[in-house]
């Protein structure tokens, strides 16, 4: 009888255990695939202009997990008098990380690639993006020519653990031949190279960003995230767009590029994380 007893107390708690491991799996599952939400300063260039600490420290106060610069040229320092170096000491005063920088394509020159990495490596940055290649996406001949760079510089870029990639802009998205430039520079370019889709741009210039996080999966790393006209950040068409990138994409980073007129005040980087925050994100 004392033995039966036992046996039970046994089987009752190792029941236990596993209803409540059952229920932590999902909520794990969950939190693996969690992807952390940075901003392009950009939306804020005219905050950041003025007084650089200071607009990282309210980024950081409204929660924002990283920053992406804009507008590196590959010069020596990465923005105004402010040194690779100097600015990873102000992130990491604000409990914040680089989760990339956009880039001219000077950048990526030879006399600056060298360079453009250290920056890249002293802010803790992985992806050096293109802000944009305009001259160079409306032929064919040029959408190769970019693609080879881009190429050639994710080979370069993978000794350092750094990512290369092109980021998108309503033009991206004229046609040649009925497909979408974006979609020939990327059919042409190596797994490596990061497609940074602009979902907000890409509709802007009548692109299909669902349509191309599915043909080119595993390739956006990094993506940017606005509204657009109906599509809000809680409507479907988000839905999908967040579930793609959760699933499919092997997206890192979520990066919000929405601000106020000039790229002054925080208002709408507020609003626009509360919104995420709001849907589980």
């Amino acid at each position: 009888m004392q033995a039966t007893r036992r046996r039970f107390i046994k089987v009752g708690a190792s029941s236990a255990v596993t209803m409540t491991l059952s229920r932590m799996l999902p909520v794990a599952a969950a939190q693996a695939m969690s992807i952390p939400i940075a901003f392009q300063l950009w939306s804020v260039r005219g905050e950041f202009t003025r007084n650089v600490p200071d607009t990282l420290k309210k980024l950081s106060q409204l929660g924002y997990k990283a920053v992406e610069f804009w507008g590196y040229g590959g010069t020596p320092n990465v923005f105004q008098k402010y040194s690779g170096p100097y600015l990873r000491k102000l992130l990491d005063g604000c409990c914040l990380k680089c989760c990339g920088m956009h880039i001219d394509l000077k950048a990526l020159d030879k006399d600056n690639l060298q360079r453009s990495l250290e920056n890249n490596q002293a802010l803790g940055s992985e992806y050096l993006n293109v802000a944009a290649a305009k001259e160079k996406m409306d032929s064919e001949n040029g959408i190769a020519e970019l693609a080879a760079l881009l190429n050639q510089t994710a080979g370069e870029c993978r000794s350092h653990k750094m990512t290369v990639g092109y980021h998108a802009h309503p033009f991206d998205f004229d046609k040649i031949n009925g497909r979408f430039d974006w979609e020939i520079l990327f059919s042409r370019t190596d797994p490596a190279v990061n497609m940074q889709m602009d979902v907000g741009n890409c509709l802007a210039g009548n692109g299909d960003p669902i349509a191309t996080l599915k043909e080119f999966p595993g390739r956006t790393r990094t993506i940017h995230i606005k509204e657009h006209q109906e599509k809000t950040f809680d409507s479907g068409f988000y839905k999908e767009v967040f579930h793609l990138c959760e699933s499919v994409s092997g997206t890192k980073w979520y990066i919000v590029e929405m601000g106020g007129p000039e790229g002054i005040g925080f208002d709408v980087p507020r609003q626009a994380l509360e919104k995420l925050r709001s849907l589980g994100k």
